[in-house]
């Protein structure tokens, strides 16, 4: 371990230095003397991975959701048919007002007129639910003012797409027959429809966005289009390789159709964030007259291992997910680290190939009023005024900033975790979604029905007398008011096994809608279809799959937790040869984490800027948030926290007393880490304008998270820390002295081989 005073080691003598840093230093200097090798090498990768794809064909692999909803999967799997798509048609008074369904001609008329063209579609559609029935008095709601058309799409999977149309075709052309009558659409097709084409739209609205948000802070931030321009060059290969890669895995392992536009935010404000720690380190090593060569060498040693070891740690920490169990995030997991190790490995050799090629010409192409300025500037005024100001007085600051992230985190405390229905996940500027919505004020859970899945373990059909009985009694159940069954139920047979749909009460997702659950499974199907020997049955579904999800969720979150506070002590025991500073970090990253789950909680389930961030509060947070945001900021702050005190450590370790080799670390490092912060903080914020709430809120907290971490804790709580710590910051005991590991903390005593540039930083 460096003490103060220690002498620096000899450039050549590769012994002297930790094996680890030997290495990334031999890699960066081949790719340096070898650009063209490196580079080629690179983009044939790139190339590699992005048509990897077409080496697996078929269909990709299909998630099967936890719990009883995914054994009621399961179980539908395993029939020939499949489980038929149907619809739903609210025909109500665009007013609200006047007489009700039944007294109302108007309204009669545009039913029966909707029957009549769904009837008129060539077989497009069929089991036709009438309110102008005798026996389906269920088909009209509970006030008498709105009524449904039911109907099921026919036809084979390959067929549906096409019926689809046809039977939208029918409600549009009957909506335009009766204008003063609203007739809207909503259901199995419609309602997936209007969430798949959200996707799809946000994915391109993060790639429009992204981008050129991601140039212009560049901009700002080197003053240089070439050196702006080379971040965007590593992260944008590696997340082109990553969406190559992850079309290949598909085939084995379930991505989520989410998992693109995560990797794609990701890996820009990771790949961003590593080349600005290593540009900027090279600048500096140019500045202070190092040759190219040179500089790139001590930025190896330096920052070039600050990037592998942020790497690791982000893709460790992010392994942790895979602790829950959960296919969502298995994929997801898999999708996130890819794409940062793809982009460690490009900063470690395309990188350097880049700027050996490039030479000083990295800061050509000067933006006017910027370029000048930027290149000259070496270290942060206000950065430095303010770690004078805390190393002076860091019990003082230290006290406040922390009251301050506790009081942010208050609101945190009651946070109630629950995912949200389709009609709460998506604006209501959405038709489908509006539909949706109006439709679960007259008909609660008819848009997004429970589905009750029947089957005989031993392969027979389980359509029998006795079961229909059960049913029959089941279907009794719906006229209890005030029950947990609130709309009308109905039976399609798939192949051996029957499915019931049943609507159930509340929204769909919310507490009535869990206890409406809960008597299903525990009372009410017990009591019905338990009843008939030799029958298996599972409740599936949009309210059971959130709710299994969010139990399955709950019971493993305490291994992922353990795993990433035990691997992110381990791994920054490792990185500082130190015991105190990992458990400063692990506090300080805790206090951030709970300040940006304050601001979370207060945003959007406190209802509050709903008009700036455009949603609905339902009166909750996202269930699989919170721990996705733990395992995210856990790996992404350590980017700025390894390396300020990277940066702190060196100065001591070259032979600074502590408090002054806080100040010079901090003001050293904490300019490139707020311009990392802004990139990272724009980046994050793209989420927030796209459309479904799970968005906004990863978008919200993370970037709340980002500037808190980058600003409070890093800013003022860092340097507190360790300016109180002194010299005992950077202690081991003996007995761990021998770890293998450590950042590089000395510079190169090499002669100068040219005169220092005067606009060149």
């Amino acid at each position: 371990m460096l003490r103060k005073g220690t002498s620096h080691s000899d450039p050549g003598n590769a012994e002297d230095r930790p094996q680890a840093a030997a290495l990334v230093e031999r890699v960066v200097s081949w790719s340096a003397h070898h650009p063209v090798k490196a580079i080629v090498g690179w983009c044939l990768l790139v190339a590699l991975a992005a048509v990897s794809s077409a080496l697996a064909t078929g269909e990709g692999a299909r998630n099967i959701d936890p719990g009883e909803a995914g054994t009621a999967t399961r179980a539908l799997m395993q029939q020939d048919g499949f489980n038929p798509v149907r619809e739903s048609v609210l025909v109500q008074s665009q007013d609200g007002a006047g007489a009700g369904f039944r007294e109302n001609p108007e309204l009669r008329a545009a039913a029966q007129d909707l029957v009549q063209a769904l009837q008129g579609t060539s077989g497009a559609v069929t089991d036709i639910g009438s309110p102008l029935a005798a026996d389906r008095s269920d088909l009209v709601s509970a006030d008498g003012r709105s009524a449904l058309v039911t109907f099921q799409i026919a036809g084979q999977p390959e067929q549906i797409k096409a019926n689809f149309q046809a039977a939208v075709q029918a409600v549009d052309a009957t909506a335009a027959g009766h204008p003063g009558v609203r007739v809207v659409q909503a259901g199995d097709r419609s309602l997936s429809a209007a969430v798949d084409n959200s996707i799809k739209d946000d994915f391109q609205t993060s790639h429009v966005l992204a981008l050129p948000i991601s140039l212009v802070i560049l901009l700002i931030v080197f003053g240089s289009l070439i050196a702006a321009s080379i971040p965007l060059v590593l992260a944008g290969t590696a997340v082109i390789a990553t969406f190559g890669l992850l079309q290949l895995i598909d085939h084995w392992l379930p991505i989520n159709s989410a998992v693109n536009a995560m990797v794609l935010l990701i890996g820009m404000a990771v790949g961003i964030d590593y080349c600005l720690f290593y540009l900027r380190r090279e600048r500096e090593e140019r500045l202070a007259g190092r040759d190219v060569q040179t500089a790139l060498r001590i930025t190896a040693r330096t920052s070039g291992r600050v990037v592998i070891a942020s790497g690791i740690t982000v893709m460790l920490c992010l392994s942790g997910l895979l602790f829950t169990g959960i296919g969502v995030f298995r994929g997801l997991t898999v999708g996130t680290v890819l794409v940062v190790g793809l982009t460690v490995l490009g900063s470690v050799t395309v990188l350097p190939a880049l700027l050996g090629v490039l030479g000083r010409r990295v800061d050509s192409l000067k933006v006017p009023f910027l370029g000048r300025r930027r290149t000259e500037a070496r270290e942060s005024r206000v950065w430095t005024t303010v770690a004078q100001a805390v190393v002076r007085r860091p019990l003082v600051w230290g006290g406040l900033a922390v009251l301050g992230l506790l009081a942010l985190t208050v609101p945190a405390i009651g946070m109630h975790p629950q995912d949200p229905a389709v009609i709460n996940s998506l604006p209501r500027s959405v038709p489908t979604v509006d539909a949706a919505i109006r439709m679960q004020e007259a008909f609660p859970g008819v848009a997004a029905p429970s589905q009750v899945v029947i089957w005989n373990p031993d392969g027979t059909s389980v359509d029998t007398p006795a079961v229909r009985d059960a049913i029959d009694e089941l279907k009794a159940r719906t006229t209890q008011p005030g029950g947990p069954i609130a709309g009308p139920v109905a039976v399609v047979k798939v192949d051996r096994a029957l499915v019931i749909r049943v609507p159930l009460a509340g929204s769909g997702t919310d507490r009535t809608s869990v206890d409406a659950l809960a008597q299903l499974r525990e009372r009410i199907l017990p009591e019905t279809i338990g009843r008939v020997d030799d029958v298996s049955f599972a409740v599936g579904g949009r309210t059971a799959t959130a709710q299994d999800f969010a139990q399955k969720m709950t019971s493993r979150a305490p291994l992922v937790y353990i795993f990433v506070l035990v691997l992110a002590f381990f791994l920054l025991v490792v990185t500082f040869r130190s015991l105190t500073i990992p458990i400063i970090s692990i506090l300080l990253n805790l206090l951030s984490i709970g300040a940006a789950y304050g601001v979370l909680t207060w945003v959007f389930q406190g209802g509050h800027l709903t008009g700036l961030f455009n949603f609905t509060p339902y009166g909750g947070v996202v269930g699989w948030l919170p721990l996705f945001m733990f395992v995210m900021l856990f790996g992404l702050s350590m980017d700025y926290h390894i390396f300020i005190l990277s940066r702190v450590r060196e100065r001591w370790a070259n032979g600074a007393e502590p408090r002054q080799a806080v100040i010079d670390g901090v003001a050293r490092s904490a300019g490139v880490v707020t311009s990392a912060a802004v990139v990272m903080i724009a980046v994050f914020a793209v989420f927030v304008l796209l459309s479904a709430i799970e968005y906004k809120m990863l978008g919200v907290g993370m970037a709340a998270a980002i500037i808190i971490d980058a600003t409070v804790v890093r800013g003022v709580l860092l340097p507190a820390f360790v300016a109180m710590l002194g010299r005992h910051a950077w202690e081991m005991p003996r007995w761990l002295d021998r770890l293998p590991g450590g950042i590089e903390t000395t510079t190169i005593a090499e002669p100068v081989r040219e005169p220092a540039p005067t606009a060149v930083h």
